[in-house]
């Protein structure tokens, strides 16, 4: 009986893609391989790795957008060569740019004359647009203290403590205090009140969330902006607002036109959203956007010829991709105002449908509001046995990803599970989710009660040590009150 060998030289093309020694052998993790590959099994070997990542569909824990028409998708494919800071080599896609900040600026009903262009630029997201936000704010208020004749060394913003890890970003690595307006039980957005009463003359401005990340309210900026008018008049000073509207900038238009919150108030002087939450393009485009021209300052502006033209531009990086400005142009004219209306619309009925099944369930408190982004935060009536971490851990067995973290201080003894509502999360799979969590709420009937954690037995501790002192300050009076009363008895007139 003869037995064959495969020949060591022989022409990999013959071999299937998984039996080929590219496959079959281990690729180096952290050092670059000494030999080529074939394409195909690069490929392969990429693609089966990325099959352990969740499905962005599922991704319930994230506002980014994770579908777009295939006609946008052919764009966005087209145009991922091209860098959009070359703009005298794609002047269309410059044209595009302006044109979307126009839009933008609009919808936020900037006060521009009829021939007047917006002030504005395009992010790689809204972490970039608060950055250059918060300079031009910087900037501004130092210019003011050296005309004053004052220090400007100790610059400080005022913001509730459930901003968005970028303005902690942005007060440390351009040296700003950051003043938090701490939470409180039951009201998790920053209070209007207590935030002016921070302002004091070092502050550049005042941020307010426009669609809390933790649970989508939006904060009462037309408020902050009367209480924050009264306090400049007593002051002499001009303490300005920036609002954070990534989240809710795309929204509050189109369901809320009433609601004052934008270059209507006139403190307001700039404006930054995420195209790629409910702008509805992938992630990678932010936007930017000032009230006008005096609120930039010039000095901030670089212009460069290199590349073929004057060319101003204002942006913490240089090269980047065109193809999420193609694809914001593109949501823009192929939806209008009437598409962005009736897409946010459904997510908010959808949003509605959720709330109301978990409802039903007897389970849970909802902690966010029927206005606002459109998600659902909810937490455990009884979490005594079992909590939310755990609800979110069983959930993935079902493939979905819902996050379950803590508030801020001084709420950060609530807990809450909470789910995004974006375009393509539809109103089956909405009462699927409802179902596979009362799933999990079942299972974890039937199990044993959690172990208690490091932090739950601190915090037990620390409970079972107040009630010793409280027991023993009852004691105290107690014993007081009765040593009162026999001296009474023995004083007292019969």
């Amino acid at each position: 009986m003869v037995l064959s060998h495969g020949v060591g030289g022989s022409d990999e093309s013959v071999h299937s893609t998984f039996a080929s020694r590219y496959v079959r052998a281990s690729l180096p993790r952290f050092r670059m391989p000494e030999q080529s590959i074939p394409k195909e099994a690069a490929y392969q070997i990429i693609n089966d790795e990325l099959m352990l990542d969740g499905n962005p569909r599922l991704n319930l824990a994230s506002f980014v957008t994770t579908w777009m028409e295939p006609e946008c998708d052919k764009l966005i494919q087209a145009s991922v060569n091209k860098n959009y800071v070359d703009m005298d080599e794609y002047p269309v896609t410059t044209e595009l740019q302006n044109r979307c900040v126009n839009m933008i600026a609009h919808l936020f009903n900037a006060p521009l004359g009829e021939s007047e262009t917006a002030v504005g630029v395009g992010t790689v997201g809204s972490s970039e647009a608060i950055m250059l936000a918060g300079l031009a704010f910087k900037r501004r208020w130092q210019n003011k203290m050296k005309a004053a004749g004052k220090p400007c060394d100790k610059p400080n913003i005022v913001t509730g403590a459930n901003v968005q890890v970028c303005w902690e970003k942005f007060a440390r690595y351009f040296e700003v205090e950051l003043k938090e307006v701490k939470l409180s039980d039951g009201y998790y957005v920053m209070d209007p009140h207590k935030a002016v009463d921070m302002v004091d003359e070092n502050t550049i401005c005042v941020a307010a969330i426009l669609g809390s990340t933790l649970n989508g309210e939006f904060e009462d900026v037309k408020l902050l902006n009367d209480l924050l008018t009264q306090k400049n008049a007593e002051t002499g000073w001009d303490t300005p607002i920036h609002v954070d509207a990534a989240s809710g900038g795309f929204i509050a238009p189109f369901l809320y036109p009433e609601l004052e919150w934008d270059f209507r108030l006139p403190l307001v002087k700039s404006i930054n959203v995420s195209g790629h939450k409910y702008g509805l393009v992938y992630a990678g485009i932010g936007w930017c956007i000032w009230r006008t021209k005096e609120d930039l300052p010039e000095e901030l502006i670089f212009h460069i010829n290199y590349l073929g033209a004057d060319q101003p531009t204002f942006t913490l990086n240089f090269s980047k991709g065109s193809s999420q400005v193609i694809a914001q142009y593109y949501q823009l004219i192929r939806l209008g105002f009437e598409g962005y209306k009736n897409i946010m619309e459904n997510c908010q009925e959808n949003a509605i449908v959720l709330k109301q099944g978990l409802e039903k369930t007897g389970r849970f408190n909802i902690v966010s509001k029927d206005s606002g982004v459109p998600l659902v935060a909810f937490s455990l009536k009884d979490s005594s046995r079992h909590n939310e971490f755990e609800i979110s851990d069983f959930l993935r067995r079902f493939g979905w990803i819902v996050p379950a973290y803590t508030m801020p201080p001084d709420a950060q003894h609530v807990t809450v599970l909470r789910v995004v509502i974006r375009e393509d999360f539809s109103r089956t799979l909405a009462e699927r989710l409802v179902l596979d969590i009362q799933k999990v709420l079942h299972e974890l009937d039937g199990l044993p009660a959690r172990a208690p954690s490091g932090g739950d037995l601190a915090a037990l501790a620390a409970a079972e040590a107040s009630q010793r002192e409280m027991d023993k300050q009852r004691e105290v009076i107690s014993l007081w009150k009765r040593a009162v009363l026999a001296k009474k008895k023995t004083n007292g007139v019969c």
